[in-house]
């Protein structure tokens, strides 16, 4: 991928009669960026990489989205573990990166997982990246991690790119809570099982789901969790064709239904209103609540999540219940501590 294939590649067009003072200015800033990205990779490369196994995010679309630190560490490593060595191949090449290369994926990951804890307790320096994103979410590596790490062995962590959280930014629904839910089943009656599980979850909803399944997935949430929710969809993030659309679910659904749609997606769904959970039963799921010894938070976090309500709404009443109020308001002024 070059710059040209990139979202912020595209470049102004230079005025006749040769370069403007802005562009001027902007070709100075460019070489101070590059001169100070030179010292930082030049001063990491130069530093001996630490033994263990190190967790190296990187790009989901945007190959330009890399960090400083991985490429360093991708460089150092005396084996890079991915899901797909061709994948991987093209992230290494862009960045001259020559360096040994071996699948762990989930078909062959109980077989090669030993192999690797004993290159690690020999002091190897091992990366382990994904095709796109933050490895072990949605993917291989949790295992490795949990078995290197009760081995006594050194794991390291390079945060960076993640679909997730790249869409959660995106999408306008509450970000103060949420739940990841990796794929839902491809089967239609588990999947649906699983969406019934997870509706009376307070928290925005983030999934993956591959393109082929988007429109069967998104018609199965708008029925089970209710066709009013929002709900956002993204998709092709950090590409040249990134798309989010924003809306009810059932809307969504509509729009999708009958459409070619490719890359890679993700579904957010925002919280919606139980039906029946009115002021009385919250009270008393409440109470019941502070009987058993919980705290406000406490209290307010289960019944929210229990009745599937909106958390403002559950903590208005629980202030109301600890200030012995029956009107289910809090204090105009009144905050959560």
């Amino acid at each position: 991928m070059t710059a040209a294939d990139e979202p912020d590649g595209k470049r102004a067009g230079t005025p006749a009669g040769g370069a403007s003072p802005e562009a001027g200015g902007r070709r100075e800033a460019a070489e101070r960026l590059a001169a100070a990205i030179h010292r930082q990779a030049l001063g990491l490369a130069e530093t001996p990489l630490a033994s263990g196994l190190h967790i190296v995010a990187t790009p989901i679309g945007n190959l330009g989205d890399v960090t400083i630190r991985a490429l360093a560490t991708l460089a150092r490593a005396d084996l890079v573990c991915c899901e797909d060595t061709r994948h991987t191949r093209r992230l290494l090449e862009r960045y001259g990166i020559d360096r040994p290369m071996r699948p762990y994926h989930e078909h062959n990951a109980e077989r090669e997982r030993p192999r690797l804890i004993a290159e690690l307790g020999r002091g190897a320096r091992i990366a382990l990246v994904s095709d796109a994103g933050t490895p072990l979410v949605s993917d291989p590596g949790f295992k490795l991690v949990r078995e290197a790490a009760a081995a006594g062995l050194a794991v390291w962590t390079l945060p960076g790119p993640s679909a997730a959280l790249a869409a959660l930014t995106l999408a306008g629904l509450p970000t103060d809570e949420f739940l990841f839910a990796g794929f839902l089943p491809a089967r239609q009656g588990a999947r649906r099982e699983r969406i019934k599980a997870l509706a009376a979850q307070s928290a925005t909803l983030i999934f993956y789901e591959a393109p082929s399944r988007i429109a069967e997935t998104l018609a199965d949430l708008a029925e089970l969790l209710g066709a009013s929710r929002p709900a956002a969809l993204a998709r092709e993030l950090t590409k040249i064709h990134e798309e989010v659309r924003r809306g009810p679910l059932s809307e969504l659904a509509t729009a999708i239904n009958g459409q070619e749609v490719k890359g890679e997606c993700v579904i957010l769904v925002g919280a919606g209103e139980a039906a029946g959970a009115g002021a009385e039963e919250i009270r008393q799921a409440l109470g019941a609540a502070f009987a058993r010894g919980a705290t406000l938070r406490d209290a307010v976090r289960q019944v929210t999540g229990d009745l599937a309500v909106q958390r403002n709404r559950v903590y208005e009443i629980a202030i109301a219940l600890k200030d012995g109020r029956s009107d289910g308001r809090a204090d105009q002024d009144g905050e959560e501590g």
